[in-house]
């Protein structure tokens, strides 16, 4: 968290997270991870972590959602000294797929990592594309763990740091009843919603 307060990542007010809930905080990783040493730093850590749920199996892929998780998942794919993909929104369907001509071959070891886990859901995205490949994920690990431990995301994983963040239905934000400006910051939209 000091990186978070040192860079001005950590950010207070009124927020819709891309889970869709709102919360009076706001974790920017972007910010820290514009570092390429605290990108390496905890991209080191991370891999460190995410190790321990592996019972000695080297990944040979790390995958990560974007836009977020690319630097994060690029940084332990570098520490595992292994192949770094990303999943992207299908302009269409807007379903989480593989482009690029990234592709995951059967029998090859899987992890997944986010910057950040609020509910798990893009994680469960990008382990239902991984398993389309034939491939189970083996673990999955982020940064931050917005949930304290409680997003299941089906498989092992493990986060840097677990925050007890308060994060409200739309419709049950107090933030929203008191008339506060809702913003959504990140790779999607900056600006507030109006």
């Amino acid at each position: 968290m000091a990186l978070f307060e040192e860079t001005g990542a950590y950010l207070h007010g009124h927020f819709r997270l891309t889970s869709g809930l709102h919360s009076n905080e706001y974790l920017q990783c972007a910010k820290v991870l514009a570092n390429p040493a605290y990108a390496e730093r905890l991209g080191q850590e991370l891999a460190a972590q995410v190790k321990t749920l592996l019972a000695g199996v080297r990944p040979d892929v790390v995958i990560a959602p974007a836009i977020g998780g690319i630097v994060i998942g690029h940084e332990v794919a570098r520490a595992f000294r292994a192949r770094s993909l990303f999943t992207e929104r299908d302009p269409e369907s807007n379903a989480m797929i593989l482009r690029r001509g990234f592709e995951i071959k059967p029998g090859e070891s899987v992890v997944v990592i986010e910057d950040v886990i609020t509910t798990g859901g893009s994680t469960k995205e990008v382990i239902r594309v991984v398993e389309t490949y034939g491939v189970k994920v083996k673990a999955a690990g982020s940064i931050i763990d917005r949930s304290n431990g409680r997003a299941d995301v089906g498989v092992p994983r493990v986060a840097l740091q677990s925050l007890k963040a308060v994060a409200y239905q739309p419709e049950d934000c107090p933030f929203c009843k008191e008339g506060l400006p809702l913003v959504k910051p990140g790779s999607r939209r900056t600006e507030p919603i109006s």
